[in-house]
C-alpha cells in the first residue's frame, strides 16, 4: 500500500512544488541550481536562434548551398581556434572569470559586422558580412554549448547532472518554440539585421543570469587558474594518465562522430530545403519547424529524458541517435519514394522527418548524455578536457565534413549518374553511424575503468600480473643492489602467485643473497616440496658451516635430507653432538626419527628430550619445531602438556604449531582454546588452517556459540574461511543464509577475504547469484522494518492534546538513532553481498565513495554501481544507498513490492520490532526495552525471558529494568538466580534491587 508521508502532509504550501518536481524528476535541493541554469540558457539560446536563422537565410540568399561545405571547413578552423584560445584562457584566469566574460567579448564581433553590413555601399562588403556572420554565429554556439556544460559539471555532481541537465538543455528547447514561432511575426516588421541586433542584446541578458548563478554558487568554481596544480593531484593524474588519454580520445572521437552525421544530415536537409523554398518561405520554413520540433523536444527532454537516462543509463541514450539515423534515413527514403503522390519530393520530406528524428535525438537524450560522459576525468582538468575534446573535436569534424563533402560532391558530378548521386552522402551518413556505434561501445568500459582508477590506485594481483615477466623481474630485483623490504616482499609475492615455480627461480640465487634472505627462500622452497634437481643449488650452503647462518643450515640440512633419494643418516648422526647449534641439533635429530633405524631413533628421542626439557628457551623452542618434521613421536608426547603450559610465548607457538603438523588429534581442542588469546590467536589460527577438514565441526561450535566473546567467534568464522576446502566454503554458504546481524557480517567478511573471482561467470556462479540476491531481499526487507519503525516512532500518537514527556522523548531518540546505526549496518552489508558477485576493484571504489560525507564521492559511487550492477534489484539498491529521506526510500521499498507498510501504534510496533530481534543491534534491542519501559507498553513473556538470557549485558540490564516496572513479583522470583551474573553493570543492578526490596519487606 501507499506510503503516507506524514511529514510532507504536514507541509501543504510545499505540496504544489514538490509535486511539480516528481514530475520532472528533479530534488528540492537542486532545484534553485536548475531554475537558474534554465534561464542563464534559454535567454542565450533564444538569441542565438533568431540570429542563427536568419544567417541562414542571408547566406542560402547570397550563396545558396555549393558553399556550404567552404562553410564547414571555415566554421572548423574559427571553431578550433575559438576552443584554444577558451582553454589558454583558462590557464591565465579562474574559471568563473572566463565562463562569465567569454560570451559578451564574443558578441563585439557579431555587432561589428552587423553595422559594417547595416552601412556597407559596396556590395562585396554585404556578400562578405553575411559569410562571417554565418561563420561567427556558429562559433558563439560552440562556444556556448562548451559554457553550458561546463557550469553544469561544476555545480552538479555526477548524479545529480542526470536530473538536472536534461532539464536545464531544453533551455534550447524553449528557445526553439519561443525564437521558432516569434521569428515571422518579427520577420512582419523589422528586417534580419535588425533581428540579429536584438538577438546580441538577448544574450547579454542571458550572460547577466550566469554572472548571478556563478556569484550565487562561486564555491564550486576553482579560484586559482587550472595551470596551477598541486603536487598530489599532478601525481593523480600521472597515474590515471594512461587510461585517461584513451577515455579522451575515445569521447573526441565519440563527439566528433555525432557532429558528422549532424552535418552530413543538415547538409542534404538545407540542399532539399533550397532548391524546393525562397529565401522567405525558407526563413519562416525554419521557424516553423524549429518550433514543432522543439515543443516534441521539451516533453520528452521533461517528462522522459531524465528518467530514461537514469533508468537505462546514460551510454544506452547515447547511441539512440546514431541507432536511429542509421535505420531510419535510408528506410524512410525508400519508403516515400515508392508512395506515387510524393515520389519527385520523396528525398525532401524523407530528409525533413530525419532531420526532425536526428534533431530531436540530439537535443535531448545526446546533449542531456554530454556533461555525464565528462564527470570520470578528475576534477583539477575536466573542464579544460572538457573544453579541448568537445570544442575541438566538434571543430575538426565540421572540417572534415566539409572536406568530405566537397570531395563527394566532385566525385559524383564524374563517375556517379546524376539519380543516384544523393544515395552516395545516405551511404555516407550509415557507414559514420555505424562508427560510431562501436566507438560508444568501447567508451562504456573505458568509463567505469575510469571512475574506479580515480578513488584508488588499484593492487597487483595474479589475475593481472605476466607470470615469465613477473618472474624476471623477480631475478632481477633480487640479483640487484635494494632494500632487505623489497627483496623480501618479491619473494613472499612470489611465493603467492607460483608457488610450484618459485624454486626454480630462488634456487639459482640462494648463495647470493642475505642469511635472512636465503631463510625466507628455503622455507618457500620446502613449502613447494623438497626437489632432487635443485640439490646442486643448496648443497654449497653446507659446504662452509663456520660461514653460514645456523638457521640457513638447518633448513638447508632439512631440504637435502628430504630430497635426497638414499640419504646417508650416519652423517646426520654426527650433527646430535652437543658441540653443533641447537637448530641444527633439532633438526638432525627430527630427520632421524624419521628416517633412521631403531637405535638411531633412540639416540635422537634422547636428544629431543633434553632439548625439550632445557632451562634456555631458545633450547626448548628449536626441540618444539624440529618435531614439526618427525614421524615418531610416543616417547615425546608425555611433555606436550606441560610445554602447552611453558611461560615462553615462543614455546607455546611453537607447540601449537607442532600439534597441527603432526595431527595430534587430543590436543586440538589447545589450538581451540588459543584463539581465546590475542598472543597465539595467529599461530593458532594458521595451525588450524593447516588441519583443514579435520576440525570444521569443532570451529563451527565455537562460532555458533553466542556466549563466546565477539572477537573469538570472528575469528573463528575467519580461519573456516581460510580452510579454504569445498566443505569450508559449503558450511560457510549454508550459516551466511541463516545467519544474522554480526554473525552475518563476520562470515561475509571472511568469505571476502579468500573471494577472488572477479565477474559472474558458468552455471556454478551463478547459482551462487541467486542465492546473493535472495539475502539482499532479505537485507532490503530488513530495512523497510527499520524505516516502517523510525517513521513510525517520528510521529508518536499524542494522548489527547498532551505533548510526550521528556523522559519518553529521549529514549524515543535514542531508539531512533539506534535505528539509524542498524540501517548503516545493513548498507555496508549490502556493499560486502556485491563484493561477492562483482569486481573488487569496482566494488571497493563504489563502496570508498559511498561512505564518504561529500556528496560528490557519493554520486560518484552510485555511478560505478549502476554501471556494474546487473541484478534486476539495481535501481531500488542505488535508491536506498543514496543519501534520501528515509519515507522516500520506504516508499521505493514499498513500489518494489519488497515490504508492506501501514501506520501503527507505538506498541504494536515495538512488538514488530522485538520479532526480528535476531536482526537488531545489542544496543537497539536494550533501548527497544527501554523504550517500553517509559512508555510502559506490555510486552509478552517470551520477549523478556529471551532478553534475560542474552550474552550481552547491558540488555539483560535493560530488561531486568523493565520487568522491575511491570511485575515485582516475578522480579523478585528470578533475581537470586542472576546475583552472580559475570557483568558487572547486572551485578550492581541486581544487587541494588535485592537491597531495596529486602528494605521493604
Amino acid at each position: 500500500m501507499e506510503l503516507k508521508n506524514h511529514w510532507l502532509a504536514a507541509n501543504k504550501v510545499a505540496l504544489p512544488r514538490l509535486r511539480l518536481l516528481q514530475w520532472v524528476n528533479l530534488r528540492p535541493e537542486e532545484s534553485e541550481r536548475t531554475q537558474l541554469m534554465f534561464f542563464f540558457y534559454t535567454t542565450v539560446c533564444v538569441g542565438l536562434r533568431w540570429a542563427e536563422d536568419s544567417t541562414v537565410a542571408l547566406f542560402l540568399d547570397e550563396y545558396g548551398t555549393h558553399l556550404l561545405p567552404w562553410m564547414y571547413i571555415a566554421s572548423a578552423a574559427m571553431s578550433a581556434a575559438l576552443v584554444f584560445l577558451y582553454s589558454w584562457l583558462q590557464k591565465i584566469f579562474p574559471l568563473r572569470r572566463v565562463i562569465v566574460a567569454i560570451a559578451p567579448c564574443m558578441l563585439m564581433p557579431l555587432l561589428l559586422l552587423v553595422v559594417l553590413r547595416w552601412g556597407a555601399h559596396v556590395s562585396y562588403l554585404a556578400v562578405i558580412s553575411a559569410f562571417m556572420l554565418r561563420l561567427w554565429v556558429d562559433a558563439l554556439y560552440v562556444v556556448n554549448d562548451l559554457n553550458t556544460s561546463i557550469v553544469a559539471n561544476q555545480i552538479f555532481n555526477i548524479r545529480e547532472i542526470k536530473r538536472t541537465y536534461p532539464l536545464v538543455s531544453s533551455g534550447l528547447l524553449v528557445a526553439d518554440v519561443i525564437s521558432g514561432f516569434s521569428l515571422p511575426w518579427l520577420l512582419q516588421y523589422t528586417t534580419l539585421n535588425k533581428i540579429i541586433f536584438i538577438a546580441c542584446i538577448v544574450i547579454l541578458l542571458g550572460s547577466g543570469i550566469l554572472l548571478y548563478l556563478t556569484h550565487q554558487y562561486r564555491a564550486a568554481f576553482p579560484e586559482t587558474p587550472q595551470r596551477l596544480v598541486t603536487e598530489e593531484q599532478a601525481s593523480r593524474q600521472r597515474f590515471i594518465k594512461s587510461p585517461l588519454k584513451r577515455y579522451v580520445w575515445q569521447l573526441f572521437a565519440f563527439v566528433g562522430l555525432l557532429q558528422v552525421i549532424g552535418l552530413l544530415i543538415d547538409f542534404q536537409y538545407l540542399r532539399e530545403l533550397q532548391s524546393n523554398l525562397g529565401d522567405r518561405e525558407l526563413a519562416s520554413f525554419l521557424g516553423l519547424f524549429g518550433g514543432t520540433l522543439g515543443l516534441c523536444e521539451l516533453l520528452l527532454q521533461w517528462f522522459i529524458s531524465s528518467r530514461l537516462i537514469e533508468r537505462m543509463g546514460v551510454f544506452f541514450t547515447a547511441t539512440l541517435l546514431p541507432i536511429t539515423v542509421g535505420f531510419s534515413l535510408p528506410g524512410v527514403l525508400v519508403l516515400f519514394y515508392l508512395i506515387p503522390a510524393i515520389q519527385s519530393q520523396s528525398f525532401f520530406w524523407g530528409l525533413v522527418i530525419v532531420k526532425f528524428f536526428d534533431e530531436l535525438l540530439r537535443y535531448t537524450f545526446v546533449m542531456s548524455s554530454g556533461p555525464i560522459l565528462y564527470q570520470p576525468i578528475p576534477e583539477a582538468i575536466r573542464s579544460r578536457m572538457q573544453t579541448l575534446s568537445g570544442g575541438t573535436a566538434e571543430a575538426i569534424a565540421t572540417g572534415l565534413t566539409g572536406v568530405l563533402i566537397f570531395a563527394t560532391i566532385l566525385f559524383c558530378g564524374q563517375f556517379i549518374p546524376v539519380p543516384l548521386q544523393k544515395w552516395v552522402l545516405v551511404a555516407e551518413t550509415m557507414l559514420i553511424t555505424g562508427t560510431c556505434l562501436k566507438v560508444v561501445w568501447e567508451l562504456r568500459s573505458r568509463y567505469v575503468e575510469l571512475l574506479v582508477l580515480s578513488v584508488a590506485r588499484g593492487q597487483l594481483s595474479a589475475t593481472n600480473v605476466g607470470l615469465r615477466f613477473f618472474k624476471q623481474g623477480v631475478v632481477k630485483a633480487l640479483g640487484e643492489k635494494g632494500s632487505e623490504a623489497d627483496k623480501r616482499s618479491c619473494i613472499e609475492l612470489l611465493a603467492q602467485i607460483d608457488p610450484q615455480g618459485c624454486t626454480e627461480v630462488l634456487a639459482p640465487l640462494l648463495v647470493k643473497l642475505t642469511p635472512d634472505l636465503q631463510c625466507q627462500s628455503l622455507e618457500v622452497m620446502l613449502t613447494a616440496g623438497a626437489n632432487p634437481a635443485y640439490l646442486s643449488a643448496i648443497r654449497p650452503l653446507l659446504e662452509q658451516p663456520q660461514e653460514t647462518n645456523s638457521e640457513v643450515f638447518a633448513l638447508a640440512l632439512r631440504y637435502i635430507w628430504l630430497a635426497e633419494p638414499n640419504p646417508n643418516l650416519s652423517i646426520l648422526e654426527e650433527y646430535l653432538n652437543p658441540r653443533h647449534n641447537s637448530l641444527i641439533r633439532a633438526t638432525a635429530a627430527a630427520l632421524v626419527l624419521r628416517q633412521g633405524t631403531p637405535m638411531q631413533k633412540v639416540a635422537a628421542t634422547q636428544t629431543m628430550r633434553r632439548m625439550l626439557t632445557h632451562k634456555k628457551e631458545r633450547e626448548r623452542v628449536n626441540g618444539v619445531r624440529a618435531l614439526r618434521e618427525a614421524v615418531y613421536l610416543q616417547a615425546l608426547r608425555i611433555h606436550i602438556p606441560n610445554l602447552l603450559q611453558d611461560e615462553s610465548l615462543r614455546v607455546r607457538c611453537a607447540v601449537l604449531e607442532m600439534i597441527a603438523a603432526t595431527h595430534l588429534e587430543e590436543y586440538y581442542c589447545a589450538l581451540i582454546a588459543a584463539l581465546n588469546y590475542k598472543s597465539t590467536r595467529t599461530t593458532a589460527m594458521s595451525a588450524l588452517v593447516r588441519l583443514e577438514n579435520e576440525v570444521i565441526e569443532m570451529l563451527l561450535r565455537v562460532a555458533t556459540n553466542i556466549y563466546k566473546p565477539e572477537v573469538v567467534r570472528m575469528y573463528t568464522w575467519r580461519t573456516i574461511a581460510q580452510i579454504g576446502t569445498q566443505e569450508a566454503l559449503e558450511i560457510l554458504w549454508e550459516k551466511l543464509e541463516t545467519s544474522w546481524g554480526t554473525t552475518r557480517d563476520h562470515i561475509l567478511r571472511s568469505l571476502l577475504k579468500i573471494h577472488k573471482q572477479p565477474e559472474i561467470k558458468g552455471l556454478v556462479d551463478r547459482f551462487y547469484e541467486s542465492r546473493v540476491e535472495n539475502l539482499i531481499e532479505q537485507e532490503l526487507k530488513f530495512l523497510g522494518e527499520i524505516y516502517a519503525a523510525y517513521i513510525d516512532l517520528k510521529t508518536l500518537d499524542k494522548k489527547g492534546n498532551q505533548q510526550p514527556s521528556e523522559r519518553i522523548v529521549i529514549v524515543s531518540e535514542l531508539l531512533q538513532r539506534a535505528l539509524l546505526e542498524l540501517e548503516l549496518d545493513v548498507k555496508e552489508r549490502l556493499l560486502l553481498l556485491l563484493k561477492l558477485l562483482y569486481s573488487p576493484e569496482k566494488m571497493q571504489a563504489a563502496a570508498f565513495n559511498l561512505r564518504s560525507l561529500s556528496v560528490v564521492n557519493l554520486a560518484r559511487g552510485l555511478e560505478i554501481l549502476e554501471h556494474t550492477i546487473t541484478l534486476s534489484s539495481k535501481s531500488l539498491l542505488l535508491n536506498i544507498l543514496d543519501n534520501r529521506p528515509l519515507p522516500e526510500k520506504l516508499q521505493h521499498l514499498v513500489e518494489a513490492k519488497i515490504i508492506e507498510y501501514e501506520n501503527m501504534i507505538v506498541g504494536d510496533r515495538l512488538h514488530r520490532l522485538l520479532t526480528l530481534g535476531n536482526f537488531l543491534s545489542d544496543w537497539c534491542l536494550a533501548c527497544c526495552f527501554h523504550f517500553a519501559q517509559v512508555t510502559r507498553t506490555p510486552l509478552t513473556s517470551s520477549e523478556i525471558l529471551v532478553s534475560l538470557r542474552h550474552p550481552t549485558g547491558f540488555v539483560r540490564e535493560a530488561a531486568i529494568a523493565y520487568l522491575n516496572m511491570v511485575s515485582h513479583r516475578v522480579l523478585l522470583q528470578i533475581l537470586p538466580q542472576l546475583e552472580k551474573d559475570p557483568h558487572p553493570l547486572v551485578a550492581a543492578q541486581v544487587k541494588e534491587l535485592l537491597e531495596k526490596y529486602q528494605f521493604k519487606n
